[in-house]
């Protein structure tokens, strides 16, 4: 816990003096009721039975003192609230090997069945738009609230060779930010390009109609995330690290999900053969840069524990916020609990 207003928390120190003052009150009464001849009136006076009961109001209201103060200080903690990210990429891999059978039934139609599961338990108001990709990417469904026409992109992915992971997020950025006019065809065929700019522009030449771009810290960017799904290695396209780079630039969180074995399976598919591999390390590596997590599914039953996972980390997470008015309301409940008592028990307020 951190304090806005930390020099306030000097206040505190009068809890000790108001501790004193209640001993001294309390032994003043104390001393004049002993004034009484008669030890009968003596004990009419101080009352039966009322024991250690006439110190709870006073200590329940001591407790709401403390605590008020501490809210004055603008106390901050990080607590679990709601998310306000409001639009979602699912960015999937459709490659030649989500065929593998090391996923009942095998890698795409787990994927697909897991994705479909996440959708149903998202809330309605948060926005999803869909990404496939292969040895290219493109947007299968723009940003949508619709649940049904998401489960219509997803029932019809069709395999295809190569695997462009990096070319994969960038698309996914190019939706989320359609202002910036992200070009995915200038930073696949020319490394010396701007992918904002017309084709052919170098990357140090400024843009006449364009504002600057300035980068912001990783993970900042709390309106969207980024789900990457695959079971592979970048074969083709933009660079991963640099299209990471590219989302934690934005504060775009990428979430990366690994299906399949880390050691791979053999596949076949008209006449060839190859070994299909779990790129770990590389999507840890997305996920540690944009300020994300990874996660790594090997099983179906696991790839669907994964999508619950993130279901519940993008719809509740923890954030900084200040807790002045839990804290109040807190002392508040205690102050009229102590009024409450000291009338039941004493008929009189404190």
């Amino acid at each position: 816990m951190t304090f806005l207003w930390p020099q306030l928390l000097w206040l505190l120190l009068a809890l000790p003096l108001l501790v004193l003052l209640y001993l001294w009150l309390m032994r003043r009464r104390k001393q004049v009721t002993l004034q009484y001849a008669s030890l009968s009136i003596v004990r009419e006076a101080m009352g039966k039975g009322i024991g250690w009961r006439r110190h709870v109001p006073p200590i329940l209201l001591l407790l709401s003192i403390a605590i008020m103060l501490l809210a004055s200080s603008r106390p901050v903690a990080k607590i679990s609230l709601p998310s306000t990210q409001q639009t979602i990429i699912l960015a999937m891999d459709v490659s030649g090997s989500m065929r593998a059978e090391d996923v009942q039934p095998n890698r795409l139609v787990a994927s697909q069945n897991a994705a479909k599961a996440f959708l149903a338990e998202l809330p309605r108001h948060v926005k999803v738009g869909i990404v496939a990709f292969a040895g290219s990417a493109q947007v299968v469904q723009p940003v949508t609230l619709s649940r049904e026409d998401l489960v219509a992109a997803i029932d019809k992915f069709q395999l295809q060779r190569a695997t462009a992971i990096g070319s994969a997020i960038v698309v996914s950025l190019s939706e989320l930010f359609p202002e910036q006019r992200i070009n995915l065809g200038d930073m696949t065929y020319s490394r010396n390009t701007d992918p904002f700019a017309p084709k052919g522009r170098a990357l140090d030449q400024p843009r006449p109609d364009d504002k600057p771009f300035t980068p912001v810290a990783p993970g900042s960017y709390s309106s969207a995330a980024i789900i990457l799904l695959t079971d592979g290695q970048r074969t083709t396209g933009v660079d991963t690290a640099e299209a990471a780079k590219m989302a934690a630039e934005r504060g775009v969180r990428v979430y990366t999900v690994g299906v399949g074995t880390v050691d791979g399976e053999i596949i076949g598919f008209e006449g060839w053969s190859m070994r299909v591999r779990l790129d770990e390390e590389s999507l840890k590596d997305v996920a540690r840069a944009t300020q994300a997590e990874y996660y790594y599914a090997g099983t179906a039953e696991n790839l669907k524990k994964v999508y619950e996972t993130l279901s519940s980390r993008l719809t509740v997470e923890k954030k900084e916020t200040e807790i002045s008015g839990l804290l109040a309301l807190a002392a508040s409940l205690l102050a009229l609990l102590s009024a409450g008592l000291s009338v039941l028990w004493f008929n009189r307020i404190l």
